[in-house]
Order: C-alpha cells, then structure tokens, then sequence
C-alpha cells in the first residue's frame, strides 16, 4: 500500500510517498481502507521532534513510527474475530495519536478506541477532520466546566481548535467572544461567535469586558498577559506549554490564591470522545473548518502550507477522491 513515510526528523522534505506493508488485523482490530486525513499541528511536531523532549516518546535518533497521521476517516474493510460493535463496510472515523498510521491507504485500530461510525450525510473529507482539533476544544470546555450564560473568549478562533472551541462553546450556551484576523472575521461569526474582535485592529487584551473563561487555542498568550480579562474567579487555559512550562506549573500554584486561575486540560483519547463528536456532527452542531485539501501525493505540500502558521481550521489529504 501507499503511505508518507519519514524515516528521520526533519523539516517537510524528510516525508515521501513510498510502498509499505498493509498492516495485519488482530482478533479485535478494524482494518479500515482510509479515504481521507489530515496534516495538523500534531503531526509536524512528531516529524520533527520539537521540542527535542519529545523524542522521548518518538525515538532519540530516528523515529519509531514511520508513518504518521492521527486523523482519518474512510471505510472498515475486514474486522478481527473479536470485534462485536462493527462490521465490514462501515463508514467511521477516528483519532490515532500515539500508534498513527492515518497517512495511508489502510490501517489497522482496535474496535474499542477513539472510532466511531460516521453520520448519514457527512462526507469522508468532513469526518477525517472532526477529532483532533475537536477533541482538545472539548478538553478546554469540560475542564473550565463552561455553563450555559457564562461568557468565554477564545484567542485564535480559526485554528482547528479554536473554530471547534467556538462551536462547541455555544452548543453549552455559552457566550462567546472570538478574536481572529481581519480576513476572517465573517467566518467567525458563522461558527456562532456573539462577538469577534479583530487582533489586527486592536490588542485583545485591552478588551473592557471580563471573562469566565479565556481560552488561547494557538498558545500565543500568557496568563499574565490575559489575567486583566479575568473575572475574578476567572480560568485561563491554554494549547500550548507556554514560557519555561508555566502553564503545567501555574495550575498548581494559582488555586492557592483562591481568584484567577490557571488550568491545563489533558485531552482524553477514547471512544466515548468520538462517539459525542459524531452525534455533534450529526447534528449539525459542529462542522470542522477545512482550509486545503490535497492528494496523498502532495501531503509534503501539505506539511509545507501548515508549517506557515497561516492555516484556517484544517488541511484534509484525500487518499481516495470522492464520487463526482
């Protein structure tokens, strides 16, 4: 079978399209034929190994897998002896961090992981796109414990997590303020943000108005810097380590303090994730945002425009073209 494989760390150049072994099936493994993944921030972190720690996880000199790719979603073509809850011909999708493997024409995943069945009337190209952005969106809703009526801003709402933390957001009833570019504001205000400011025309966090919740989607900010917008109960989350790792340490010391505070959401990676991300998607709640796609054959494109910084949402790579 086809697959991107990179067989050391490196900028996009390292990942080629090559001929690889279609993995084996276990007794309670879904072998699934992918039709469509994405290239996210997840992945050219692995592909590179930064920050250099995370070698720990990936291998110090070379990678341990080959074949990267969390996101996927396409159609189940064999099930080992064991699986009980799908069968051959099912259309589902899922998250993969950690084994990977969804850069490529097949692959292989336990019955009873992040896989769901995809809903009537959602394309491949519209599921494969719908967990990981989503499932760390929904980390920071359930970990703020957002209520319906709370007020929330969201920096970096056109990011795969933030457009997803807006939707999701307002599925609870929360009120929401975005911040994004100027080209995007309208979009934002498609996804159901009651409020969007414009970060080119002005410093967010100058905002008069006081929040619940802060959450930076694209780990830009600091507390320090967003603490002013804070009510005084106020919670701050953020995607990313920020500066020396303050945010792994802040939400040990901030509730000492008993007003602002700081909390690090770690994502759950199970079905039952999945299953309420396709029951929003069902809904029509949650719709990822989908910025390119691109063939398998051009995912070191793909890595190439992601690596900018100047993606909206997601970049979807089709392994197998949809139907005219």
């Amino acid at each position: 079978m086809k697959a991107a494989v990179h067989h050391r760390y490196g900028p996009p150049a390292v990942v080629r399209v090559a001929e690889v072994e279609k993995p084996s099936v276990g007794d309670r493994d879904l072998l699934v034929k992918v039709h469509a993944t994405t290239v996210n921030r997840t992945d050219c972190a692995y592909r590179a190994a930064s920050p250099f720690f995370m070698r720990l996880l990936t291998g110090l000199s070379r990678p341990r897998r080959t074949v990267l790719g969390t996101e996927y979603a396409g159609v189940v073509e064999a099930v080992g002896g064991g699986v009980p809850s799908f069968a051959v011909g099912d259309r589902v999708f899922g998250y993969n961090e950690g084994t990977f493997g969804t850069h490529a024409e097949y692959l292989a995943v336990p019955h009873d992981g992040p896989v769901a069945t995809v809903p009537t009337g959602v394309s491949f190209e519209e599921a494969a796109p719908g967990t990981e952005g989503a499932h760390y969106a929904l980390a920071f809703v359930r970990k703020a414990g957002i209520r319906a009526g709370q007020d929330v801003l969201v920096y970096g709402a056109t990011g795969a997590i933030g457009s997803a933390a807006v939707q999701l957001l307002k599925q609870r009833g929360a009120v929401v303020t975005a911040v994004c570019e100027t080209p995007h504001l309208e979009l934002v205000k498609g996804l159901g943000a009651d409020r969007v400011v414009d970060r080119t025309a002005q410093d967010f966090t100058r905002d008069e108005q006081r929040y619940d919740a802060v959450f930076d989607a694209v780990g830009k900010s600091t507390f320090g810097h967003c603490k002013p917008l804070l009510k005084p109960h106020g919670t701050y989350l953020s995607s990313e380590l920020g500066p020396w790792c303050q945010n792994l340490l802040l939400p040990l010391v901030t509730p000492l303090f008993r007003g602002r505070k700081v909390k690090f959401p770690v994502p759950k990676q199970d079905q039952e994730i999945v299953r309420h991300l396709r029951d929003l998607l069902a809904s029509g709640e949650f719709r990822p945002v989908v910025d390119r796609r691109y063939p398998l054959e051009r995912i070191v494109e793909a890595y190439g425009f992601v690596e900018t910084g100047r993606k909206v949402g997601n970049v979807v790579i089709t392994v197998v073209p949809p139907p005219d």
